[in-house]
Formats: C-alpha cells, structure tokens, sequence
C-alpha cells in the first residue's frame, strides 16, 4: 500500500491527486446533502465546444479528474522522467476528456431544461369562449397550450363584434396589471 501512495504523491500524478481529493470531498458532501450536484451550475454552455455542455459541470470535471488521475499515476508507473511526465498528465488528461465526454452524452438528456411557461405562450393562439358575453370587464375563456393541455383565462374585449360562449377569439395581447388577456374575432 506504501508504493501506492508513494505513486500518487510523486509527479507526474500529484496535481491530479490534489484534484482527485477535493472531487471525493465534494461527493462525499453531496451524498451528505450539504450540496447539490448543480453546485457550480452556470447557464448550461460551459463545456459545448468540448461536447460536455447540458450535463452539471461537477459531472463531466468529476469523470475528467477520476479518468485523468488514473492515466496519470498509470503513466508515471510505466514511464520514468520529467518529459514522460508531463505527457502522461497531457495524455490523462486527454482520456478524462474522452471518458467525461462519453459519460456525458447519455445524461445530457436527463438534465434537459426547457423554457419555463409564461402567460405570454398563449398570445397569438385561438381560444374558445366559455361565458355568456366578453365585454372590456368581463369574460372567461378556455385556451389550448402547445402542450395540449388546457386552461381556463380571462379575457376582455373592446370593439362592436360582441363575443359570446362558442365563439372563437385570437388572443392578441396580455395585460400584467389586470392580469387578463385581449382578444378579437378569429
């Protein structure tokens, strides 16, 4: 067991076995729950020119270090000196990329983000009217998302076509204040 740490504290592995260290540490925590797997999440792009982009940052660096540090003190074992070294680390490296991007791919889609919906996917879609009458204060209708489900709003009116339950309406604007939505004549 000596030699083996003996392998890990010497060059070429010793950068990556720091960095080993603190990725143990870190998912010894999340297994804790002090953290969260998206500790270091940013807005999902780091990594897409490397093919790592839509999966946690902690992920893809995690199989990069684990892979990388494994080649690395393998490297140092089969090959001696100082050159050597530094092209065991380039090469640890290089299949801890390989690895992270390959862990990667299958778990881009579970780790899928869609836009979060917005009262303001319905302007522009057809919606049916469920009261007796729409006037300019007064008026429920019922919209269809583009997910198929469906949802009940208020609507309001202005104009001389006057709408009433049946009719189909074009949602054309949504007001935040009155929280309600426009509609016209389809």
């Amino acid at each position: 067991m000596g030699d083996f740490f003996d392998a890990a504290l010497s060059f070429p592995a010793l950068p990556l076995t720091f960095l080993l260290a603190f990725v143990v540490l870190y998912w010894l925590l999340v297994l804790l729950g002090t953290f969260d797997v998206e500790l270091f999440a940013g807005d999902g792009s780091f990594g897409d020119g490397l093919g790592l982009g839509g999966v946690p940052v902690t992920v893809t660096a995690s199989v990069l270090i684990v892979v990388g540090w494994f080649a690395t003190l393998a490297g140092g074992l089969i090959f001696d000196g100082v050159v050597a070294g530094v092209g065991a680390i380039v090469v640890g490296l290089f299949l801890g990329l390989l690895a992270a991007r390959a862990v990667a791919t299958p778990l881009r889609r579970l780790y899928a983000t869609g836009v979060e919906p917005s009262r303001n996917d319905f302007v522009g879609r057809e919606c049916v009217i469920r009261t007796g009458r729409v006037s300019a204060d007064f008026g429920q209708a019922e919209v269809t998302a583009a997910d198929g489900s469906s949802a009940i709003v208020q609507v309001r009116q202005t104009g001389e076509h006057q709408l009433t339950s049946g009719h189909r309406a074009l949602i054309f604007d949504y007001d935040i204040d009155g929280e309600f939505f426009w509609v016209a004549p389809a």
